[in-house]
């Protein structure tokens, strides 16, 4: 690991304002004059990200969707760390619409900390966001991301190199220290504050933090949710006939408490509900109607053909290996 303090090729160096406090909920001011040499060396006179799709211009958003991945990534940042690093910075990627932003991917940025500075390798933040252009063009920066629970007097100079990269960033903050036995998620967006003309300041707002996630990352959410009824903590991955029989056995559940709510409401037991019936007409009408000859006839098709590409691909398999056994003779 990089020594505590030693300074990366390309690094912006900072020092901390004399004179910054906090506002409530979460703010820190910042002497204009201090504000000019938050971002000192630059490789170029162009923009760190020279080219990079930055956010287009919108109001403060009043919601922000965080997916799993980016919260596992941050978490795996932390964990590998440089031996000494109190906490760890990164870039975050996503979309941005109208009344949202959606937070879809990040990426750790190498720096060090002391009381008297901050040192952010940002040649390393251009570099990892043309590769992630590549992967995913539609992804832009949103902002950064710290672990711990508060913000510092670095943050504020931090969060003005961003601010050089997308308008109005988002700072989110991570509490990997599980204070309160949780681990805490904050948004923040800056705004100027103090008088015009003399001392001005930053204060970070809130925003509203909501987790959102694909179908392909339920099944990794669902699967570390178990972690917790294992006593060592760890857990193992399921077979697809495992899985099959998790999936048939929670639609066996459902269906069990659907009809127990119809039966209800024909007992008189429930008040009928106008939507929740709406809803199970919906549910009916969309199932097709088929006798139970012809669904286990074409059950049973689909099954000899599934086992008949299943022979064919091992058949295949083992004829490919065959063949490079005989050419290495």
């Amino acid at each position: 690991p990089r020594p505590a303090g030693a300074p990366y090729p390309g690094a912006a160096f900072a020092a901390p304002p004399p004179h910054s406090r906090e506002a409530a909920p979460a703010a820190s001011a910042l002497p204009h004059s201090a504000q000019s040499p938050a971002v000192v060396a630059r490789p170029c006179p162009a923009r760190p990200h020279e080219g990079a799709h930055t956010a287009p211009p919108r109001e403060r958003a009043p919601i922000t969707d965080v997916h799993p991945v980016v919260l596992a990534s941050i978490v795996d940042s932390f964990e590998r760390r440089n031996e000494g690093a109190a906490r760890v910075i990164g870039t975050l990627l996503g979309t941005v619409d109208k009344h949202s932003v959606e937070v879809t991917n990040c990426f750790s940025v190498p720096h060090n900390e002391s009381e008297d500075e901050v040192a952010v390798d940002m040649e390393f933040a251009k570099n990892m966001y043309e590769l992630h252009k590549k992967v995913s063009p539609s992804e832009i920066i949103l902002g950064w991301y710290a672990t711990g629970h508060d913000i510092t007097e670095h943050s504020v100079l931090i969060h003005e190199y961003y601010s050089r990269e997308a308008h109005n960033p988002i700072h989110l903050t991570v509490d990997t220290s599980l204070q309160n036995s949780r681990m805490s998620i904050k948004a923040y967006v800056s705004a100027p504050m103090g008088v015009p003309g003399k001392t001005m300041g930053v204060m970070f707002t809130p925003l509203t933090v909501k987790y959102v996630y694909y179908d392909t990352e339920r099944i990794g959410v669902d699967l570390i949710m178990k972690t917790c009824f294992s006593p060592n903590r760890v857990i193992g991955l399921s077979s697809d006939l495992q899985q099959v029989g998790s999936a048939s056995a929670r639609i066996q559940d459902t269906l069990t408490m659907v009809l127990q709510y119809a039966e209800d409401v024909l007992s008189g037991k429930v008040a009928a509900d106008n939507t929740v019936g709406r809803f199970l007409m919906d549910l009916i009408n969309q199932v097709p109607k088929i006798s139970p000859e012809d669904f286990e006839t074409m059950l049973n098709s689909n099954i000899n053909d599934l086992l008949m590409v299943t022979y064919l691909a091992n058949l295949t398999q083992s004829q490919i290996a065959l063949n490079e056994k005989l050419l290495s003779l």
